[in-house]
């Protein structure tokens, strides 16, 4: 044995404390996110509506258009809802802001802000996904041809979410961006649900008949949760069930309580590992959704209005997004009252907030 003095090492990168974060790259990580999430549901309802209208639904191609509050500015440049023009309108225009080529260039321009912060991976990935959406033509859109293009887009926006997942740096840029993919997950689930539910099949006499369970089956393999609903409710293809696993499945990674406890599990993350305590009064709004969804059951929310809950879900989703832009990049200069490390900063810039919304 020797005698001399061990020398006990330290991991310099394990002792790090967290590092502050520009209020820019909160929200670029966040919007970034939601808008990949968007063009991925974008392009699922796209395709379940060209289902739905396959299979005898009239006013499929108009419901996304309600859905989506775009009426003004779709009867702005179009003259009629038929198939083309609804496709064109979210595909390739690109002075629409919530078509898939805006999104797209949208999510680029956050990404281009995070270059300092994203891999290699994630920008290569984007740039090609971005260029390959803007070289789109007429010619590609065609409805015979738009369930092939969605499948493709939908395996895109897969491919970024899985760089991103092995890629992106666990720190505050991470759980921002989290936070804003499960935001928007749980708002693009209402809106699949309404499409289904309240506009392609008012009448009660189609309820139950051979059209109204494809359609039914339809919706679910649009979420991509045919086979996870399969494995716990079997053959049992009614409105209720399949509402109510879309939107309190604990276990479907798009249900809306899996996406409200994510949410809330990444705010609880910033309070506690980053301490951004002004995520504490957010937190209390997403305790309240969660509750409200919890305390009744699909039956019970389909007999007081299905719509109605999808739409108040979303205002609800809404006042959560201006909450935490308010938190950590408001327009106006704050002082921050306690953060990582516990030393008091100066007062905050104020940053110029992006205008960015479902509208």
């Amino acid at each position: 044995m020797g005698t001399g003095i061990m020398t006990i090492t330290v991991d310099p990168i394990a002792t790090l404390p967290p590092q502050p974060l520009l209020s820019r790259y909160a929200e670029c990580s966040m919007w970034l996110a939601r808008y990949m999430e968007r063009i991925e549901n974008l392009a699922r309802i796209i395709d379940i509506t060209e289902t739905f209208v396959r299979s005898g639904a009239t006013e499929g191609w108009k419901a996304i258009i309600q859905i989506n509050a775009d009426d003004e500015r779709f009867f702005k440049a179009h003259h009629q809802d038929s198939a083309e023009q609804v496709i064109s309108f979210y595909v390739i225009e690109r002075d629409n802001p919530t078509s898939i080529a805006g999104l797209a260039h949208a999510a680029r321009e956050n990404a281009r802000s995070l270059r300092p912060i994203i891999s290699v991976e994630m920008w290569a990935q984007l740039n090609v996904f971005t260029n390959f959406i803007r070289d789109l033509k007429a010619g590609d859109i065609r409805p015979g041809e738009i369930s092939t293009l969605c499948a493709k887009i939908k395996e895109e926006c897969q491919t970024h979410t899985g760089i991103t997942e092995g890629t992106l740096y666990r720190d505050q840029v991470s759980v921002f961006y989290n936070i804003g993919r499960f935001l928007e997950r749980a708002d693009q689930i209402t809106r699949l649900i309404d499409i289904k539910y309240h506009t392609l099949l008012p009448s009660e006499a189609g309820v139950g008949s051979e059209v109204d369970i494809s359609q039914w089956s339809a919706l679910l393999r649009s979420a991509a949760g045919y086979h996870a609903y399969r494995r716990v409710m079997a053959g049992d293809i009614r409105p209720s069930s399949v509402i109510g696993f879309l939107l309190k499945s604990a276990a479907f990674p798009r249900s809306l309580a899996t996406n409200l406890r994510l949410v809330h599990n990444g705010l609880t993350q910033l309070r506690r590992d980053y301490r951004l305590l002004a995520s504490s009064n957010i937190l209390e709004r997403v305790e309240h959704l969660s509750a409200v969804l919890e305390s009744q059951t699909a039956a019970q929310i389909i007999v007081n209005g299905l719509h109605e809950f999808c739409d108040w879900i979303q205002s609800e989703l809404q006042k959560v997004q201006n909450e935490i832009a308010q938190a950590f990049w408001p327009t106006e200069p704050v002082v921050a009252k306690s953060i990582w490390p516990m030393a008091p900063l100066e007062p905050l810039p104020a940053f110029t907030s992006q205008t960015q919304s479902q509208s």
